[in-house]
Order: structure tokens, then C-alpha cells, then sequence
């Protein structure tokens, strides 16, 4: 019984290693608005030279508030990268969820790739879609 156990979480761990995952590890207010923090990890076969990211913020009603586009500049293969960015006039209370809805940039993949191999989470109470 212990193998076959092993065996599948080795199959769930080879799964997970050709993701490109990106994780929403905090918001926190700031003097503009809110600082989001975000640790993404490419574990595709490439590199990516440049990607970016449209998300959704979902306001308290659940009504879309905002759509941004948020350039994660380089991925290299199996290194996370911390990536903050600071958004003016947003309360981060009043983010009830985030949605990547694209990836407008994904240069170093095959065209559709990166949001095929998109895994999200969240640390946090707001959930983090892709």
C-alpha cells in the first residue's frame, strides 16, 4: 500500500513540475492604493523572456472592478521570482478575488502554452484564478 501511495505523489509531483505557477502571496495597503505580492515559478522546458499577465479584480460585490496588465519581466526555468506591484487608488479590502484572464506576453513559449500550463494559488483569503 505505502508504493502505490508513493507512486501516486510522484505522478502528482511530475505533473505539477511542467507548470508555470504563480502564487498570490499578499496584499497589503500601501500609500497609492494596494502592494500585491505574487512568487511565480517556471518549471516549463524554456525559459520565458517576457511575460505578462491580464487580471480581473473582483470588487466585494463579485462585479469586476478592474482589468490590468502586469509585465512579470523575465522566468527562468525552475527559479521563483518575486514580483510587487503597486495598485494606485485600489483598497485591498475590497478585492474579493483575482482572475488571470490572459497572458497577453509569453515570449518564449509556444503560442497558448502559458495559460495552458497555468497553475494559481493563494496564501491569502482572496482566491487567485487562472
Amino acid at each position: 500500500m505505502a508504493m502505490v501511495t508513493a507512486g501516486a505523489a510522484f505522478g502528482q509531483d511530475a505533473t505539477a513540475a511542467a507548470g508555470l505557477d504563480v502564487e498570490l502571496n499578499a496584499l497589503v495597503p500601501s500609500q497609492k492604493g494596494c502592494m500585491m505580492t505574487f512568487i511565480a515559478k517556471n518549471s516549463m522546458p524554456t525559459p520565458l523572456k517576457k511575460i505578462s499577465f491580464e487580471l480581473a479584480f473582483f470588487n466585494e460585490k463579485n462585479i469586476v472592478d478592474r482589468i490590468t496588465v502586469l509585465d512579470f519581466r523575465d522566468l527562468p526555468v525552475n527559479k521563483k521570482r518575486v514580483r510587487q506591484f503597486d495598485m494606485p487608488g485600489v483598497k485591498c479590502e475590497t478585492i474579493s478575488r483575482i482572475l488571470i484572464n490572459d497572458t497577453p506576453v509569453c515570449d518564449g513559449a509556444a503560442p497558448g502554452e502559458c495559460m495552458k500550463n497555468l497553475v494559481t494559488r493563494s496564501q491569502i483569503s482572496v482566491p487567485f484564478e487562472g
